[in-house]
């Protein structure tokens, strides 16, 4: 039995400790900590057994080494901002613990979210023996993993991949997000992008849109994102060609951020208001409601996956592999919606397959370079089953 440490204690560290604390078997204690430890005791009232909680400041090295040495976890997962990848990072190669987290770094000053430096840690970690796992969410993770299963057991060669994440829940707010509403939001304005024989190519926010007619949830439009599994995917999956990411995303939706991006309620560059520097979209994120506030009032599914078209055998195949995963389930178990959990469970169950050496390695590792099949065998029982769906090879299902 092992400790695990928990960074983070907003939608998704209140999965990552329910799911963490439902495996008594795995995890003997653990450990919730963040910024404001009310936070971490209201996650811990929730439960059936105890756990310790603890406040720290997740942007100071020395405060994550001192926590780390007096816990002294087998594992940390971190699901706090992703701001705060590369401090909690070195902390855990200050100390030997294994790191993992769900999203890649993030600039807090500029709209900018890349790799490069974590990635940058490849060399310390591996000279410490230390294994970093990165991206262990649902997209990126799930959808990383569903690539590397399918060039593992289904193809010869994969050229193009279209992630699809769609969202039919409804919070019955005119405009919320579903996650932390600074990095949506950020996300979602910045111009698309995507890989395309060796080179990014880009193009103007939301400007491609497509539709695709969801198992449980319907047709939806579908729009254009860069998003960051996009950068290691093109990377790691032998004989590529495309890979693009695609998500839903409501008229209603839309409609207000086009508002709010009109009155510069979106900028990241701070302004004056009345002697003190605001960002306007901090100061959004902090008038928004909560995104861990959702789970009660959120209804419907979501449909999260991957379209895979490449080679087997000299044919051309293509699959979509997927997951859908109801709201108000979620939130019947482990108090949070639907987006919370997808992005919750697979960082648990990377955890728990580093705890059991079935993931193991010295340095940096995004989850695609990782063996795909234990975690496609464990996630199911998890709480995130997966279906396969064969389809027509010479038809676009994106119209």
């Amino acid at each position: 039995m092992s400790k695990v440490l928990i960074i983070g204690a907003g939608g998704v560290g209140g999965v990552v400790t329910h799911k963490c604390a439902q495996h008594p078997e795995v995890f003997s204690e653990i450990c919730l900590a963040s910024r404001h430890q009310a936070k971490c005791r209201a996650i811990a009232a929730q439960l059936d057994r105890p756990i310790h909680t603890a406040e720290v400041d997740a942007d100071d090295v020395e405060a994550l080494v001192v926590l780390i040495e007096s816990f002294q976890p087998d594992v940390l997962i971190h699901v706090a901002l992703p701001y705060q990848d590369l401090t909690i990072m070195e902390a855990c190669l200050r100390t030997g613990v294994p790191y993992l987290d769900t999203a890649n770094y993030e600039h807090p000053d500029e709209a900018k979210f890349e790799y490069k430096e974590q990635w940058a840690f490849q060399e310390r970690y591996a000279r410490a023996g230390n294994m970093a796992t990165l991206g262990c969410g649902f997209d990126p993770g799930m959808t990383n993993i569903y690539c590397a299963w399918g060039q593992k057991n289904l193809f010869d060669e994969i050229h193009r991949i279209d992630i699809l994440d769609a969202n039919g829940g409804d919070h019955g707010y005119p405009f919320a997000t579903n996650f932390n509403p600074e990095i949506n939001i950020r996300e979602i304005t910045a111009n698309g992008r995507y890989w395309e024989e060796g080179e990014w190519k880009e193009t103007a926010p939301l400007a491609e849109k497509r539709t695709f007619d969801f198992d449980g949830i319907g047709e939806k439009d579908l729009y254009l994102l860069y998003h960051e599994e996009l950068e290691s995917l093109s990377q790691n999956i032998k004989g590529l060609k495309r890979i693009r990411f695609w998500m839903t995303f409501s008229e209603q939706y839309l409609t207000h951020l086009k508002v709010l991006e009109n009155v510069g309620m979106t900028r990241i560059e701070p302004i004056e208001f009345e002697g003190r520097e605001i960002a306007p979209l901090q100061f959004l994120k902090a008038v928004l409601p909560d995104p861990a506030s959702l789970g009660p009032r959120t209804k419907g599914k979501t449909n999260i996956g991957v379209i895979l078209d490449g080679l087997k055998d000299g044919k051309r195949r293509k699959v979509h592999i997927y997951n859908i995963c109801d709201h108000e389930k979620c939130y019947e178990e482990v108090k949070s919606q639907a987006i919370s959990y997808t992005t919750g469970v697979p960082a648990v169950t990377g955890a728990i397959l580093m705890l059991e050496g079935l993931w193991k390695g010295e340095g940096v590792f995004n989850v695609e370079q990782l063996d795909p099949d234990p975690f496609m065998a464990r996630i199911g029982d998890m709480g995130l089953p997966w279906q396969m769906v064969e389809l027509d090879p010479d038809a676009d299902p994106l119209a």
